[in-house]
């Protein structure tokens, strides 16, 4: 068995990426390697550990019970390394910085878009790729660092991870300005019933909401014409119809030629959260930016919006 004292953090990093990528030709190009250098790393690790540490199978390679028992202490020692890597302060006007977010089409509008607003006028040089949010994949993308930040809710974040709670989302009641139905003000319950209604739909049945069903628990429902799959698409189009749409208040803040009111009925609004790994935490780059993005998600009349049923 080699000295495990001539292990360098090369060797880590890759015993790492061979964790995440379970393929020697994946963590090669994950660390810009050749194959047969990171063939030859493995081949140092398994000399210092006295352990194959890596079985070839059908898809590539999977690790044995002595490398999952080493992971979570080689991801840790990687982890210190980095944060003692970190500049001590982190200057957002010359700070050069990307950062990559997982966000569903409604964050973009309620969340990411103040926030790069916020950004590009206080650090310039930060870039940020943003992506749909895949509730499936996302606590590997985290942990692999291939997503930063994700915006989530409870239900769909990954455990053990850090998490920031953002906002209480609650529905309103939407139109054109000057619909006819907003005309007696309050909106009954009939009258609600009697529209034709757009819905936004990621998936699932295309035509009932949580709507519909707090609907069904009075015995009563509504007349769905319009099923969309992005809620970026939903105000143009109401702007445009005599629909009406049940949505987050926060979408349609600031948006011209629309006009909302409470709905006749109580319907359960949702909680929005920004979720983090354990290995972005430490950053000052990052820890930076994740605090614009909270102040971002506070509204000017914070005390209206985040508080009372829908």
């Amino acid at each position: 068995m080699a000295d495990i004292r001539t292990l360098d953090l090369n060797l880590l990093k890759a015993f790492d990426a061979l964790m995440d990528e379970r393929s020697v030709t994946r963590a090669a190009a994950r660390l810009a390697l050749t194959q047969p250098a990171v063939s030859g790393m493995l081949t140092r690790l398994r000399e210092a550990f006295d352990d194959p540490l890596f079985v070839r199978s059908a898809r590539g390679v999977v690790p044995t019970a002595r490398a999952e028992a080493l992971a979570p202490a080689v991801r840790q020692v990687l982890l210190e390394v980095a944060a003692m890597l970190q500049p001590l302060s982190f200057d957002p006007a010359t700070a050069a910085l990307t950062m990559t977010v997982a966000a569903t089409d409604y964050a973009l509008r309620a969340v990411v878009l103040p926030w790069l607003t916020a950004l590009r006028a206080r650090a310039p040089g930060v870039r940020v790729a943003v992506q749909p949010v895949d509730d499936s994949r996302v606590a590997a993308q985290l942990e692999r660092g291939e997503v930063d930040l994700a915006l989530t809710t409870p239900q769909a974040a990954p455990p053990d991870v850090h998490a920031r709670h953002l906002f209480d989302e609650r529905y309103v009641c939407v139109t054109r300005s000057g619909h006819p139905a907003l005309a007696a003000g309050a909106l009954t319950l009939d009258a609600f019933c009697a529209l034709d209604h757009a819905l936004v739909s990621y998936g699932g049945s295309p035509f009932e909401g949580a709507t519909d069903r707090a609907l069904a628990t009075l015995g009563r429902q509504r007349r769905v014409v319009a099923s969309v799959g992005s809620f970026l698409m939903l105000p143009e189009l109401l702007r445009r119809t005599d629909l009406i749409a049940v949505a987050p208040a926060r979408l349609i803040e600031r948006e011209s030629g629309l006009a909302t009111c409470e709905p006749p009925l109580a319907v359960p609004g949702f909680t929005k959260l920004a979720v983090w790994h354990e290995r972005r935490h430490r950053d000052a780059g990052q820890r930076w930016a994740r605090e614009l993005l909270f102040e971002a998600c506070v509204p000017a009349s914070a005390s209206g919006s985040r508080s009372g049923a829908p």
